[in-house]
Order: structure tokens, then sequence, then C-alpha cells
């Protein structure tokens, strides 16, 4: 957690090296700590709320019932295990998107979840439609959630999706799934939001205290 945390200052002095006097002092550091902190204990307990051990129910749209379960520790540490593990998990999904989205990053693992759902699509005209919908939100110049790839692979796409197939974006979801292994997962399994996922007296004991 504090590595993350002194990342992100580090982060904010870099973008500042040529104007030395803006970067944080100790104050202004300590403050932003706290924040972070606040953050993550709000989306944890905002995650927590959003799943149950026992199977709390949900209308969707349609009216049918959907349960949400929180995971168990031994759950949350088998995501350790490899990204895979952790992709493989709906909750592990969801809990690492809370990670993301306090990185202000989701956009990576919202992509790479539209291509996942974008492959077992079967008809021709959705698949036309789907295609154009992630070109436009992750893909193109100025996109609400565009990801960091080149320009080629950027221009490759904008060609591809003239005729789209079931691979058209699969240069661009290896590079996304390359950068969330290497640098966000690793920060998420270090993170407090991660390690309080796994606790099993704090979280549990508190469950049942309440």
């Amino acid at each position: 957690m504090q590595s993350a945390i002194f990342l992100a200052v580090q982060h904010h002095c870099g973008a500042m090296e040529r104007r030395p006097s803006s970067c944080p002092n100790e104050e202004t550091k300590g403050k932003m700590k706290r924040t972070m902190i606040k953050d993550w204990k709000t989306r944890l307990s905002y995650f927590l709320q959003n799943s149950s051990t026992s199977a709390k129910t949900k209308s969707n749209k349609k009216g049918k019932q959907q349960a949400y379960i929180r995971p168990s520790p031994e759950e949350a540490q088998l995501w350790s295990e490899g990204f895979d593990e952790l992709l493989a998990n709906k909750c592990g999904v969801a809990a690492f998107r809370a990670f993301l989205k306090s990185e202000f990053c989701e956009e990576n693992i919202d992509f790479w979840l539209a291509c996942e759902d974008f492959k077992k699509i079967k008809s021709p005209q959705k698949l036309t439609s789907k295609a154009k919908k992630i070109y436009n939100d992750f893909i193109e110049k100025e996109a609400p959630k565009e990801i960091n790839i080149d320009f080629h692979t950027k221009n490759t796409i904008a060609q591809n999706i003239k005729e789209p197939t079931h691979t058209c974006f699969n240069a661009a979801q290896k590079r996304v799934y390359s950068l969330m292994e290497n640098n966000a997962y690793p920060r998420f399994l270090e993170s407090e939001f991660y390690q309080e996922l796994c606790k099993k007296s704090q979280i549990t004991g508190e469950a049942r205290g309440t």
C-alpha cells in the first residue's frame, strides 16, 4: 500500500521536475497519503457491500435475480497464483477493476473484457456494430477510454474493422494484457485493498459482530 502511495507521489514529482518548487512538501504528501488511504477503504467497503458470503440477490433489467457472492479469503489468495487465475474469477475481475479505477486506468480491464465479449459474438451484424463501438470507446484518438497502444496498431485496427473478424483487436488486447500483468497486477497484489480481502480475522470477524 505504501509503495503504491509513494509511487504516485514520485510520479507527480517526476512530472513536475522542471519546476522543483512545485513538488509536494511533506505536509502535502501527508495529505495525499491520507486521501489515498481513505479512497482505498471506501472502495473496499463498496466492493464488500456489493458482495456477500451469503448470496445477496439483485434484480437485473429483465427482472431476473443475480447472486453476488463475496470472495472468501482463500479464494482471494488464489488470485496471487497468476494473472489468469484472477481474470478467470468474476470477483477477482471486480476487485482488480476497483483497484484500477483507484489508479484512473480502468480502461485497460474494460477494453480487455470488451474484447473477450467481442470474440463470443456470432451475428455478423452485431460483430460490425460492436467493433465500431470498441474502436470509438477505446482506440480512436481522444476516445473516452483511450488505451495506450502504438500508432501502427491503431491504424491496423481502423482498417480491420471495415470488415471485422473476431481477431481484429488481438494485437491491442495482447498489449493491454501485458501492461496489466507486468505493471498493475503486481501493484494490486501488494495493495492494502487486496491484502484486506485476504485477511480472515478482520473482515470475517467484523461481519460476525454486526
